[in-house]
């Protein structure tokens, strides 16, 4: 009868894959928390305590570190290391499942003391992780519930094959490392930077045919937006990068909301009740730009959405489901890619860019912080309309290539100016966009305007509030030109640059 240990902080889908083990007549041997949920959910198990004849010490801080564990799972195949062990009483254990104490979230909270920070480094389940991992020619060592199914599934043919035991081993491996670094980086007077990245999909080329590309993930057995791809092609470099920026807009949102992407830079962003009035909003926009661009929805896509965007060329299209109606609809567009993608809250931690010789990290834009405060400098306040518009605006204008200018109506882009390397260029492309939707509409600016011309041309062309950081040398000269022309304006006193 094989023998799996179980040790886990994360007891995410834990109770269904021990269950199933136990179903299979594996005996299973838990520690401490392990234990009790085990016990809680009524499986079938043998503490290790009373396994090893030895309880734990130490408040629990020593548990699994005993000979009758480790040489149960260190021992070979051969006729010597089983008739060892069989003299000690032991037996072999074929399967360690084990994840560990959560260092990395622990240092990330605010003001985390040194003393919490210490008991979160995990040191046996780090020594299980590793013995199994070395013996993976016998033993399956399992490091991430993800990998619950994959084991299952296999042992239900007959066995863990060689080679995902194999690649197991590697991500375990991989695992304790990116674990050790975090903790001695934490501890180093100098703080040190380790990228743990696992290869997940190698792409057909990138940006251009004569370039090698290839997909990583910050997890293993994941795909990209974690997700899955419904019908099309696999997603290109481009594809990946047009839909990061639209899934990340479309998920800022609350209200139903369709983002159409381009080459980076949205060309249309709409909320509206239904996604399908959101869709045509968004791509009135700019429907020239829309053609052969990427669209994200937060919400299904259903039959009318679908027969909406019919005509379209799409390269991609991804939203939190599609239903059937909308999927038949979208099969005779064959080459037209569906991701399928869980609605998650864009993380709030670190993004990473690569130049000459190194690496930029910092942290996500994720919208103002908490303490920023809006503040009405014209003389004019904005109207309820010009409010919506502003909010809606200033959200999308975060998703836009700087210098970043977004135009709208109620909920819906009117005109977007983007990429530009000066400010009233930017503006120009927008209300040239517009064309005769920009007199009503509202202006926002990703930065400050460094000159009040920006504002000139702005009041020209119809348009009646603007929202900007603020912050200019020249801030009173373009506040006397939005006076004078009656335009409401609004300082934040947050800059979103996008590069």
């Amino acid at each position: 009868m094989p023998t799996a240990l179980l040790s886990v902080y994360d007891k995410k889908g834990l109770a269904e894959f021990a269950h199933q083990l136990a179903e299979m007549k594996w005996t299973l041997l838990a520690s401490g928390g392990t234990a009790r949920y085990l016990a809680h959910q009524k499986i079938p198990h043998t503490e290790i305590a009373q396994y090893t004849a030895s309880p734990e010490v130490l408040k629990g801080r020593v548990k699994t570190l005993h000979p009758a564990i480790h040489a149960g799972i260190l021992a070979r195949s051969t006729e010597e290391d089983l008739r060892e062990l069989t003299s000690m009483g032991w037996s072999p254990i074929d399967m360690v499942v084990v994840n560990l104490y959560p260092f990395e979230q622990t240092i990330a909270q605010p003001n985390v003391s040194l003393e919490e920070a210490i008991e979160n480094i995990d040191i046996g389940g780090v020594a299980l992780l590793r013995a199994a991992a070395k013996n993976w020619e016998r033993v399956v060592v399992c490091s991430d519930p993800r990998a619950y199914s994959l084991i299952l599934h296999e042992l239900k043919q007959g066995s863990v094959s060689a080679e995902t035991r194999r690649k197991l081993a590697s991500e375990a491996f991989a695992r304790t490392a990116r674990y050790d670094a975090l903790i001695a980086a934490y501890l180093s007077a100098e703080e040190t930077l380790t990228l743990q990245l696992y290869p997940v999909q190698k792409l057909h080329y990138g940006e251009n045919p004569h370039q090698q590309a290839e997909f990583f993930s910050e997890q293993p057995h994941t795909s990209p937006f974690g997700g899955k791809i419904l019908q099309g092609k696999e997603l290109s470099y481009n594809n990946l990068l047009d839909l990061d920026t639209a899934w990340r807009a479309a998920l800022s949102y609350e209200l139903p909301c369709v983002v159409i992407v381009k080459h980076q830079s949205p060309c249309g962003i709409a909320c509206a009740e239904k996604v399908e009035e959101a869709y045509q909003n968004a791509l009135t926009s700019d429907p020239v730009s829309a053609f052969g661009g990427v669209i994200a929805s937060n919400r299904e896509i259903c039959e009318d959405v679908a027969l909406a965007m019919k005509e379209l060329f799409i390269e991609c299209l991804i939203a939190p489901a599609f239903s059937e109606a909308a999927r038949e609809i979208f099969r005779a567009k064959k080459n037209c890619r569906l991701i399928e993608a869980p609605l998650i809250t864009p993380s709030a931690g670190y993004e990473y860019r690569s130049i000459m010789g190194g690496f930029l990290r910092q942290t996500m834009d994720s919208g103002d912080p908490p303490n920023a405060t809006w503040q009405v400098v014209s003389r004019r306040q904005p109207t309820p309309q010009e409010w919506e518009a502003l909010r809606f605006a200033w959200k999308a204008v975060q998703y836009v290539k700087s210098n970043a200018i977004v135009l709208a109506k109620g909920t819906a882009t009117v005109g977007i100016g983007g990429g530009q390397p000066n400010r009233v260029d930017a503006v120009r492309i927008a209300i040239q966009h517009a064309a005769e939707r920009a007199p009503g509409s509202v202006l926002a600016s990703d930065a400050f305007f460094p000159f009040p011309d920006s504002v000139e041309i702005a009041a020209q062309a119809g348009i009646t509030a603007i929202i900007h950081p603020g912050g200019s040398v020249r801030d009173a000269d373009s506040l006397a030109v939005a006076d004078a022309a009656g335009l409401a304006m609004v300082y934040t006193g947050v800059r979103h640059f996008r590069h």
